[in-house]
């Protein structure tokens, strides 16, 4: 019967991995990360190894002749390699097999990282011989960490000196990277010390006890074979690994990518220098970009089988999960990477006519992967006045509603195929009709970081609410020169004064964007005192009755320092604001909260009366 298995168990000598690994036929995907371990887990291992316990089993990936599934790259410490091509990759055990490369076999320091400084330094490591040698003594202290210049001050104020061999063999030291070297090193310690029968005597014990269990040791080795597919190799990857380490899906495909001259990296850090120019493309990871693009190609592929007839229920599905990605080719990744780069510039502009200007302004990131996949689909239909505005209400229906909080990367294939349909005449997109707002939300909204609460305060601006100092327009130059953030209107101090439920004065309702120099003149004031502070500075009434209206506010209402009635107007107008940005009537009535937590009293009910007289 046949072996189904995907992998095979087997040990190799330490020093066969040693060597392999020195020729470059064991070798990294170019996926590991660096990682870098402290003295003290170095210490540990060649504690372990020369005590011939076991240090755990190793994992590699048979690497096929013919057919490379990831790019390799040489461990730490290796130079000059004889062979280019590896048979085998490092999944897990990187860190165990690069110490002991450098230690053993690398005839260089190693280099280990301060646990508490993070700052990298170079060793040489050692064994006192004769206290490795007494059994009451932890091998871990019979290792000893010399700087990469061989001399040290111990904390008794001696020197230790091992920068030349003769002081090696005097200090009575022998050099962990000459331990498969050993008959050599012997001889030369043998010669120093004039064949003393004593020092024989030492270095005989020395290779019987510990020597020796170097070159016996055996690595239990799990050998996966080559025809695990890319995505299983990754998935064993993360569930295995020592260090904890996620792989995300851009370090899989730059590594899967490696055929030819092309570099996956090199090409993401063009496009990603030149989204830097673009303040609300700054935060765009290489991961959000290969989303992008798998939601494009996946949605072309669908497209050409609908073209070639197939039936609507069996057209390819368009999505942009890990699963998706790793699927995508190298191929449709060069067509497609250019036009979605477009897509993201152009999403850029989109944004900022939104009045969207900074990264921090978008809550949901994998909005702005749709939304970019959607333009370079759409090219430059989205330049018509129609398509800009279905691709506003679909923006603020993904905000609002908070469709992206919830559904991730399925919402985003989902609108790939329903947004552009809908521009060519097609049903409305289940994200729009599927959204929702409630008057609950305006009030429970606190989250800084969030959809509704960036979502609340690009919308004011892009109904033009201008500064109340200035009286300039917040467009992307005041945003930035003048620090516009969501501020209270009511400020906190008052409101505490006056006996206010935090819950009321801390929402929405009482926050708009205001700039640092506003918010400073506001102070702790009564609004009746700061407006007429405003005042006495050379702002009109006629004008100052314009800038409260451009953020929703009713002057005379603020004046009369009523917080109440305040609450109630601004409270109305802003759903009605936000209903119109999502193309929806917006109900104003509040579902009974079972914990109480808003519906506490009629304090939180908009009154008819108060919203109809204002």
């Amino acid at each position: 019967m046949d072996s189904i298995s995907t992998f095979d168990i087997t040990k190799y000598p330490l020093f066969d991995v040693m060597k392999d690994i020195k020729i470059g036929r064991i070798q990294l995907p170019d996926f590991q990360r660096d990682w870098v371990w402290d003295d003290t887990h170095v210490r540990r291992l060649l504690a372990s190894i020369s005590l011939a316990y076991p240090i755990g089993a190793v994992m590699m990936l048979q690497q096929g002749t013919q057919h490379q599934q990831f790019k390799p790259r040489m461990l730490d410490g290796v130079i000059n390699a004889a062979i280019q091509t590896p048979n085998l990759l490092v999944l897990d055990g990187q860190q165990r097999l690069t110490t002991s490369f450098m230690v053993l076999l690398s005839g260089q320091p190693v280099v280990i990282k301060d646990p508490k400084s993070q700052k990298l330094a170079k060793k040489w490591y050692y064994l006192d011989i004769q206290k490795c040698l007494e059994p009451e003594h932890d091998r871990k202290t019979a290792i000893i960490a010399l700087p990469e210049s061989k001399i040290m001050r111990t904390r008794n104020g001696d020197f230790i000196d091992c920068s030349t061999l003769e002081n090696e063999y005097e200090a009575l030291l022998f050099p962990l990277s000459k331990v498969f070297f050993f008959s050599e090193w012997r001889s030369k310690f043998s010669k120093y010390w004039q064949y003393n029968s004593q020092k024989l005597e030492l270095i005989d014990t020395l290779e019987l006890e510990v020597i020796k269990k170097f070159e016996h040791y055996q690595i239990p080795v799990i050998q996966l074979r080559d025809s695990l597919p890319k995505e299983a190799v990754c998935q064993v990857f993360e569930d295995t690994n020592t260090a904890g380490c996620d792989l995300n899906f851009f370090d899989l495909m730059s590594s899967s990518y490696c055929a030819g001259d092309f570099s996956l990296r090199d090409d993401w850090k063009d496009r990603e220098n030149r989204f830097q120019t673009f303040k609300v493309l700054r935060k765009v990871r290489s991961t959000d970009f290969m989303q992008a693009v798998t939601l494009v190609a996946g949605y072309a592929r669908r497209i050409e089988a609908a073209k070639q007839g197939w039936n609507l229920d069996k057209l390819p599905g368009v999505a942009c999960g890990r699963a998706e990605v790793l699927k995508l080719t190298k191929e449709e990744y060069q067509i497609w990477a250019g036009p979605v780069n477009k897509g993201f510039e152009e999403a850029a502009r989109f944004l900022r006519g939104q009045k969207i200007f900074d990264a921090d302004d978008i809550a949901c990131p994998i909005q702005l992967v749709a939304l970019s996949a959607i333009l370079t689909i759409i090219g430059d239909r989205s330049r018509s006045f129609q398509v800009r505005s279905m691709l506003e209400r679909w923006l603020w229906c993904g905000m609002f509603g908070e469709i992206y909080t919830h559904w991730h990367d399925s919402q985003a294939g989902r609108d790939i195929v329903e947004v552009p349909a809908w521009i060519e005449g097609g049903s409305v997109p289940f994200g729009i009709t599927q959204a929702n707002f409630s008057f609950e939300r305006l009030l429970s909204v606190r989250k800084r970081l969030g959809a509704v609460y960036q979502g609340f305060a690009a919308l004011l601006r892009r109904e033009g609410a201008v500064d109340w100092i200035t009286g300039e327009e917040i467009n992307d130059v005041v945003y930035f020169e003048e620090q516009i953030d969501s501020h209270h209107i009511f400020p906190v101090a008052w409101c505490r004064k006056q006996g206010i439920d935090p819950k009321k004065y801390n929402c929405l309702v009482n926050r708009t964007p205001l700039s640092a120099k506003t918010n400073k003149r506001i102070g702790s004031k009564a609004p009746s005192a700061y407006l007429k502070e405003f005042e006495l500075h050379g702002t009109a009434v006629a004008s100052l009755d314009e800038i409260m209206r451009s953020h929703g506010i009713k002057l005379e209402i603020l004046r009369n320092d009523d917080f109440e009635i305040f609450f109630q107007v601004r409270a109305k107008a802003l759903m009605e604001l936000i209903g119109k940005a999502m193309g929806k009537y917006l109900s104003l009535e509040l579902v009974e909260d079972t914990d109480g937590d808003l519906c506490n009293g009629n304090s939180y009910r908009l009154d008819p009366e108060i919203i109809t007289k204002y």
